[in-house]
């Protein structure tokens, strides 16, 4: 009982925050029941009369009520189906700026991750130079045989991680009553998205994870043309602090200095947008933070991210999914994109293809009918939630934080190019993965992994087979030791393990000749 009390004292105090900010003056009252419709007028008694007046009032709100908050309406950010596509907007603007905390703190978190003095494990240890909710970045050196080395130290907040607890014991509160009150909740799946939220902040708040996370994807893009990441320090990371390799580059959204320096810009919004979706459909795990303070061009024109707390994983159903959406998009082969969301369960069966295509249409034709810097992706994402909605899909969170991506990436793109087709861009990296996938070389590795599965299934027989044998002798144990089956039941089981063995011997029989014809076709 003391639990749910101090969770509605929590959340009673953001409740006023958010009036005193002028939050509930977003809401429209006219869809509401009379009851809610009373307490939202009461609730805006107590707002701020300068509260109207700001534009962005629920991302000053969450940002006076601190770091969870903060992460809260960031992730949220990606959400539209959830906030509605303008607080989606508003919330893009939400910066996850903290004041930073003391620097002998930040030295005292380095010392115990190491169990070290300060001397021994850096030859110099600076300032902050950016703070967020969970974290701090320092600027340092260490020494090399070469000599000193510049690095970019991140340092945890100290009890960043029981306020966080607190905060999301809070949020799972308000997700659970919501979902037993509301059939809109329950199809939004707000439980998830909290579950959502507090995998990503566990992750963000071991630095190691994060550390690892880069590692892979420098494995993944070890070959990319223009893109690369830092180096980690291994000898220096720990779950408290992260050491990486000092970035020098120029920032992304610095456009004055990357044209005095003579790049290419639109070269570069078509790297952004093209080294996104090279990951995220080739390799599976994809940047999910990619906005321009996160994105650095060094001296030899490549694009160099930092900042992996924030990724995104998909398995290779959906990155079937995404490829054939986007390639049905560029297409406009709407029946083949309704038939993948049915394909892949997204759309429940008992709805129409074709009705669902001919939605799909709605949303695809306006943006071949329109110049490329008039296409809003924004817009064609409110769509096509609004259709989801409609046809009963139930929310992917995977799929939400690649569409709300791309996106931001495409944001990035228009900056440096404001004339960048985005459909033209992606198209060289799609029609890559669909050759390599869905062609002829993409069948035949899928039929040699379906031999692998058959001769996996055939090499458990004789294992299936003991263990048939010894559930016989402990039948058989169990009849001598006084079960006694009637007469009929014996006959029915004999009449059973008759028609157990034909249908045993067919399906031995049909995967020797599937077996034969995968082998054939591979070949």
């Amino acid at each position: 009982m003391i639990k749910p009390i101090a969770h509605l004292f929590r959340l009673a105090r953001a409740g006023f925050v958010l009036a005193r900010e002028g939050v509930f003056g977003l809401v429209d009252p006219k869809p509401l029941p009379w009851a809610a419709r009373v307490a939202l007028a009461a609730a805006r008694l107590i707002e701020q009369p300068s509260a109207g007046a700001s534009s962005n009032r629920l991302a000053t709100a969450l940002t006076k009520l601190g770091p969870s908050y903060v992460k809260l309406g960031q992730f949220l950010a990606t959400r539209p189906d959830v906030v509605g596509a303008t607080l989606a907007r508003d919330l893009e603007s939400l910066q996850d700026r903290m004041p930073p905390f003391p620097q002998l703190e930040a030295e005292r978190v380095v010392e115990a991750a190491f169990d070290k003095p300060l001397s021994a494990i850096f030859a110099s240890f600076g300032p902050a130079v950016a703070a967020a909710s969970i974290a701090q970045v320092h600027r340092g050196e260490v020494e090399t045989p070469e000599g000193r080395r510049a690095v970019a130290v991140k340092v945890l907040r100290p009890g960043v991680d029981r306020r966080f607890k607190v905060d999301l014991d809070a949020f799972f509160f308000v997700a659970r009553q919501a979902e037993q009150w509301s059939v809109d909740a329950q199809r939004l799946r707000l439980i998830e998205v909290v579950d959502t939220l507090a995998r990503s902040v566990i992750v963000e708040m071991d630095l190691r994870l994060e550390a690892a996370a880069l590692s892979e994807i420098t494995e993944n893009t070890k070959d990319d043309p223009g893109f690369r990441v830092p180096g980690i320090d291994w000898d220096r990371t720990a779950r408290e602090v992260l050491t990486l390799e000092w970035i020098d580059g120029t920032p992304l959204n610095d456009r004055a200095t990357l044209e005095a320096k003579g790049y290419d810009l639109p070269a570069l919004g078509r790297m952004v947008i093209q080294s996104f979706l090279r990951h995220a459909l080739r390799d599976g795990f994809f940047h999910a933070d990619m906005h321009p303070g996160n994105l650095f061009v060094d001296d030899e024109a490549r694009l160099v991210a930092v900042d992996f707390g924030i990724m995104g994983r998909l398995g290779p159903k959906e990155r079937r999914f995404l490829a054939e959406i986007l390639y049905g998009f560029i297409t406009r082969d709407y029946h083949r994109t309704a038939a993948i969301h049915f394909e892949a369960g997204y759309v429940p069966r008992h709805h129409s293809v074709e009705a669902f295509a001919q939605a799909i249409r709605a949303i695809g034709e306006p943006i071949h009918n329109r110049r490329a810097d008039e296409i809003s992706m924004a817009k064609l994402l409110m769509l096509l939630f609004e259709v989801t909605g409609l046809f009963d899909m139930r929310t992917r969170p995977e799929l939400l934080l690649l569409q709300k991506t791309m996106v931001v990436v495409e944001g990035v793109g228009r900056s440096l190019d404001p004339q960048l087709d985005m459909w033209k861009t992606a198209e060289p990296v799609v029609h890559e993965w669909i050759e390599r996938h869905l062609g002829p070389l993409g069948r035949a590795e899928g039929a040699a992994e379906g031999v692998g599965e058959v001769g996996r299934f055939l090499g458990a027989v004789p294992a299936l087979m003991t263990r048939g044998a010894a559930l016989l002798e402990q039948l058989d144990e169990i009849t001598r030791n006084g079960l006694t089956l009637s007469p009929d039941t014996v006959s029915a089981i004999g009449r059973a393990e008759a028609r157990r063995g034909r249908w045993l011997t067919g399906g031995v029989w049909a995967i020797a000749v599937l077996l034969l014809w995968l082998i054939i076709l591979v070949r």
